[in-house]
């Protein structure tokens, strides 16, 4: 079994994670773009919710099947139809009747998937792949504030939103001249269906963003419901995206140096801490340090996700699914969450929260770590 490099030059890694990068955009602009459409009453809020799940299921199903649907190899040309094809959605998307808006978004998500995957592929084959994640992760979470500040800054409505997303997309095609041609096409390494094991580490991923995202969609409500002032809790989101850049930066640096498997433990039990702290209406600055360091450790934590799926599947086969893994957790796990909670009370987000952090950690820690250097074939 040959081992899993990126030989790839500065101009080649650049590429890869501007594709990448361009992929994941969405989900940090959903509630600007899909906002935008509700108050042109284009969507209802309900519709807000299921477009906004079914797009990232879309996308989801996408970076984890693509490498079934394609080999890897021909590389710019799969990147250059994807890109022209979620641009042009993007273009299209308030133009499109509600009837149309749905399976539009779909095929969008899709595309954006097949982008994620070109990066994914890039980053589970270098020799330090938590480096390279945390790297990419905070790369993305800058272009997702620097593209919502536009759009919050110039109050735009749907059509220039899109407008600009779909620009920034087409953009990408300036990329693709210098993506690699291919991975290892016919590297064992990344082939093939993944371990049990393997199988059961990406089920603590899903688990641990479905925690994530569901917590996520809820801080604004779970601060007023707690009698935060209202100009407080506005400050709470701002906050934590600039500590989700701070996390990921310090999961790069602390890549190889921080065993993977103590950082996932350790994050989990100061994720129920931070649950604790809010569940117990804390006041306006406790509410502001817990939803700060809960950012932190979003993307912080994520990065050490990806050796322990390795580890749980040598042959990489798992890892190559962790980003559909992550994409069909933060899709399923406010979806989820939305059943429990009510108007009055979204307390119960809490407790669906603890409950998904502590047995993803417990499932990716024991997936990991039950496998020893028994070789796969």
């Amino acid at each position: 079994m040959t081992r899993p490099s990126a030989g790839f030059d500065s101009r080649r890694i650049v590429a890869i994670l501007i594709v990448g990068i361009i992929g994941v955009l969405i989900p940090g602009l959903q509630p600007q773009l899909l906002g935008a459409l509700a108050v042109e009453g284009r969507l209802s809020a309900t519709a807000l919710g299921e477009l906004a799940t079914v797009e990232l299921l879309a996308m989801g199903i996408a970076a984890g099947g693509a490498g079934f649907a394609f080999a890897p190899s021909r590389l710019p040309r799969i990147a250059a139809v994807a890109l022209i094809v979620a641009g042009a959605i993007d273009l299209l998307t308030p133009r499109l009747d509600l009837a149309l808006i749905f399976p539009a978004r779909i095929v969008a998500g899709l595309a954006e998937g097949v982008l994620i995957w070109i990066a994914i592929g890039f980053i589970i084959r270098s020799p330090r792949p938590e480096r390279w994640s945390g790297a990419y992760l905070a790369l993305q979470t800058l272009a997702q504030c620097a593209l919502a500040i536009v759009i919050g800054g110039t109050g735009a409505g749907s059509a220039a939103a899109f407008a600009l997303l779909g620009v920034v997309t087409l953009a990408g095609l300036v990329a693709v001249p210098w993506l690699p041609a291919a991975y290892a096409a016919h590297d064992e390494a990344v082939t093939g269906r993944p371990s049990a094991r393997g199988l059961a580490a990406l089920g603590g991923v899903l688990l641990y963003l479905a925690f994530i995202v569901a917590v996520w969609v809820y801080l604004e409500p779970l601060g007023l419901q707690r009698g935060i002032d209202p100009a407080t809790v506005r400050m709470v989101v701002p906050l934590a995206l600039a500590m989700q850049v701070l996390g990921a930066a310090a999961a790069t640096l602390l890549a190889g140096r921080m065993p993977a498997r103590v950082a996932v433990a350790m994050v989990a039990i100061v994720n129920l801490g931070l649950l604790a702290v809010v569940a117990a209406a804390p006041s306006g600055a406790a509410f502001v340090v817990a939803t700060a360091a809960f950012g932190f450790l979003w993307l912080f934590v994520m990065p050490f996700q990806i050796p322990i799926v390795i580890a749980a599947d040598r042959g990489r086969r798992a890892a190559m699914l962790i980003g559909g893994a992550q994409l069909i957790g933060s899709s399923l796990g406010p979806f989820l969450a939305a059943l429990l909670v009510s108007d009055a009370d979204v307390g119960p987000v809490l407790w669906f929260g603890a409950a998904c952090a502590a047995m993803g950690a417990v499932i990716l820690i024991g997936a990991g770590s039950l496998r020893r250097a028994r070789p796969e074939s």
